[in-house]
């Protein structure tokens, strides 16, 4: 199947702004996606715990900032999407929730213009599943190591698939059973198509290996759940 192309994606969150803006019911297809919100902010807050600046990666209606502030207070924040809709109400949001400087940049974080070393901690909340290929990964991770400060934190709360196509099989089975019991056979099988179509998942295994590849001192993993999963690195 043809992925959606930047452009269909950006639409799409263009007119979904009010369901991203809602902490509790967000993310009603994410597996313990309040649970990771909380672990990702949580460990940043621990690694980096006078941080002074953050950047939040397809920061949506910018839940993830607004729960990093909650634990690190008036940190200045860069916020990134694709979606000037989702901006606004990120931008509105924070601003009332921060006395730091507040900024946001429409675009695609492989290309949007960011000084090297100015972030103390990265946030990248069901984001990089859109990354496709190889290169693309490997380009998008290298260029979030140079943005970080030395000693400075990459958080990831993400989609994930398993390299074990068996088991991989398995935990899809399982989070189709776990949608349907939210919203039956047809919300499965609607939220399973989107993914499809939209999404390019690789596993945490893939992506904690890139991250000491491109440099990272460390790699954590702080949750795991069927195609879930929360984790990050130091520089």
């Amino acid at each position: 199947m043809k992925k959606s192309t930047i452009a269909e994606i950006k639409e799409r969150f263009d007119n979904d702004v009010e369901r991203f803006s809602n902490l509790e019911t967000g993310q009603v297809a994410t597996i313990d996606a309040t649970i990771s919100l909380e672990l990702i902010t949580e460990a940043s807050k621990r690694i980096v715990p006078n941080a002074t600046t953050i950047l939040d990666v397809g920061c949506g209606a910018g839940n993830y900032t607004l729960m990093m502030l909650s634990k690190v207070p008036n940190l200045n924040c860069t916020l990134v999407d694709l979606s000037l809709p989702m901006l606004d109400r990120a931008f509105e949001r924070v601003s009332s929730a921060t006395s730091g400087k507040v900024e946001i940049k429409q675009g695609d974080i492989r290309e949007v213009a960011l000084e090297e070393e100015s972030f103390d901690i990265i946030l990248a909340g069901a984001v990089l599943h859109h990354l496709r290929n190889d290169q693309d990964w490997e380009m998008t991770f290298a260029k979030l190591f140079k943005l970080l400060k030395p000693e400075g934190c990459l958080m990831i709360s993400d989609l994930i698939t398993q390299d074990t196509d068996l088991l991989n099989e398995y935990t899809w089975q399982r989070y189709g059973e776990y949608l349907e019991g939210i919203g039956g056979a047809e919300y499965r099988q609607k939220v399973l198509d989107y993914i499809e179509k939209e999404d390019s998942p690789r596993s945490m295994n893939y992506q904690l290996d890139l991250m000491k590849k491109v440099g990272f001192s460390k790699v954590e993993i702080l949750h795991k759940n069927m195609c879930f999963g929360a984790f990050g690195g130091i520089k």
